[in-house]
């Protein structure tokens, strides 16, 4: 059965007053190809007031850079959250409508409602407000940017932990992607209970 490791959904659980301007909220995911544990969205509302130097698609990014600029956003943004999606979930659901179930619950968590929304990719969830896929928008949107960062960031700490509760596998180096090192660990040992059943290399030991 596959468990939930904690990972904070929300800077301030209480909502806030909206500003009187248009508030744009950026989504991406993190996880989305690998073979163990959650897909990871976030949502960012960013301060034009207090722009952070820096954001850029978070795969372009040094892992301490990713760090430092998660604070950064974390501490300057008008509001951000963290989305998942479990392993059983991905299964039942598939790994796309895992994602967008993901993405919904991140931009549903803000404590500001957003007007429009903008996504990563050609798919958006379903959400009571207007939403605009962008295609590479990680890397072109500073909002996109700032949520790659902070789903990348989160999901890199949680595979640390999993690291620690599945040992073997070597979690906390590939971060679950399907590497050699990974699949040859699946061989050995069978999947551990937050690996994702539906996924072919996982499926076929």
């Amino acid at each position: 059965m596959a468990s939930s490791l904690p990972v904070p959904r929300s800077c301030v659980p209480p909502r806030k007053p909206k500003p009187e301007r248009l508030l744009v909220a950026g989504v991406d995911e993190a996880g989305r190809g690998c073979l163990v544990g959650p897909v990871i969205a976030a949502a960012v509302i960013l301060d034009p007031e207090r722009p952070i130097a820096g954001l850029a698609d978070s795969k372009t990014l040094w892992p301490e850079t990713r760090r430092r600029l998660a604070d950064r956003i974390r501490r300057d943004a008008l509001a951000w959250s963290i989305g998942r999606a479990e392993p059983s979930e991905i299964d039942r659901l598939n790994i796309l409508q895992a994602s967008l179930l993901a993405m919904r619950r991140a931009v549903l968590g803000l404590d500001i409602v957003p007007d429009r929304v903008r996504v990563d990719g050609a798919q958006v969830p379903d959400l009571p407000m207007v939403v605009e896929a962008v295609v590479g928008g990680d890397g072109a949107l500073a909002e996109i940017s700032a949520a790659s960062i902070l789903a990348k960031v989160a999901r890199d700490r949680e595979m640390q932990v999993l690291d620690e509760l599945a040992p073997g596998y070597g979690i906390g180096a590939h971060k679950g992607y399907p590497t050699s090192a990974h699949k040859q660990a699946l061989e050995r040992l069978g999947p551990a209970p937050w690996h994702r059943r539906s996924f072919r290399p996982v499926r076929e030991v």
